[in-house]
């Protein structure tokens, strides 16, 4: 791999970033993975860089010489609506100056309540709630910036995640240790109701394939993610897989569990509703126009279950 490949950056090496980086490389890509620290397990193939991307410094930085930027920063979810709209105003201002294009990992937050409604990407953003509003103010200001000409932005929307390495999320670091131990496995709202979750590969392979074809700039894709199943299918897979006992805690209302403390869920409270409505997000336009399909839900857990077993014998 040469010095004179285009440059793609990846800001967040969170579960999404790393799994993107490693996407981009297997690709054939020359990467950067950009954090705070610049620390971590050495990837191969990829740079890890240090950079705050809160600021216009730090995000001029982590950009410079790259000629696609991937925005899959989070911050802690009690911080979301202050910081975010930093963040992007910040990656905003270095990508365009950097002549960058850029892709946004995004969430399905700007839809609101669609009262179980499958979400397409023409569903309307009707969206109520503080974190909610946030995301569609920030996303309007995405594809505003690539209607004005100032650069090329696509946004990638997913649903929950799932997947190795994915330890916050409803169907992660709560779930997988206690079904591996046999301990009480907690479950949100109706249990009884499909919820679409998306592999973190499919992630990964949804936002390099944006990175790799100008031609999806200027709009909001959904990332490739399997039909959605009921909570209580998914965790009956779960437990097929396993071999154990399988004790589900129904948690009915925002309330504390696992790696989910006070502070998180009293935050988290207004997005309840994700887990009281059917959650169905069809993500076929991505299919159609790249040919992307995404990972049946069973190789998804036999990959997630295989990666917690792991994870859980090292912090033995």
């Amino acid at each position: 791999m040469t010095s004179t490949q285009p440059l793609h950056a990846v800001l967040g090496s969170g579960p999404a970033g790393t799994a993107l980086a490693r996407e981009l490389v297997r690709r054939g890509h020359r990467v950067r993975l950009v954090d705070r620290s610049g620390s971590g397990p050495a990837l191969d193939g990829v740079e890890r860089y240090a950079a705050d991307v809160a600021g216009p410094e730090g995000a001029r930085d982590a950009v410079a010489g790259a000629a696609v930027v991937y925005h899959c920063v989070n911050v802690g979810y009690h911080l979301q609506v202050e910081v975010m709209p930093k963040i992007q105003e910040a990656v905003l201002a270095a990508a365009e100056a950097e002549g960058a294009r850029l892709v946004v990992l995004d969430t399905l937050y700007p839809y609101g309540r669609t009262h179980g409604a499958v979400m397409t990407e023409d569903s309307p953003w009707n969206a109520t709630t503080r974190k909610g509003r946030m995301r569609a103010e920030l996303d309007a200001r995405y594809l505003a910036a690539h209607r004005e000409g100032r650069l090329p932005v696509v946004l990638g929307r997913s649903a929950d995640f799932v997947g190795p390495g994915v330890l916050n999320s409803t169907l992660g670091g709560a779930v997988f240790p206690a079904a591996l131990t046999g301990q009480p496995v907690p479950a949100l709202g109706d249990i009884d109701l499909p919820h679409s979750y998306t592999y973190i590969d499919d992630v990964a392979a949804g936002l390099a394939t944006l990175g790799e074809h100008p031609d999806a700039h200027g709009r909001v894709w959904h990332l490739p993610t399997a039909p959605a199943r009921t909570t209580r299918e998914i965790l009956a897979l779960v437990h097929e897989r396993t071999g154990r006992p399988m004790e589900l805690t129904v948690v009915t209302e925002p309330r504390p569990f696992g790696p989910f403390d006070e502070a998180f869920m009293a935050e988290y409270a207004e997005m309840f509703y994700q887990h009281t409505e059917p959650q169905i997000l069809d993500s076929s336009a991505i299919g159609k126009a790249y040919g992307l399909t995404p990972t049946p839900l069973e190789t998804a857990l036999d990959a997630t279950l295989a990666w917690y077993g792991t994870f859980l014998a090292a912090h033995r």
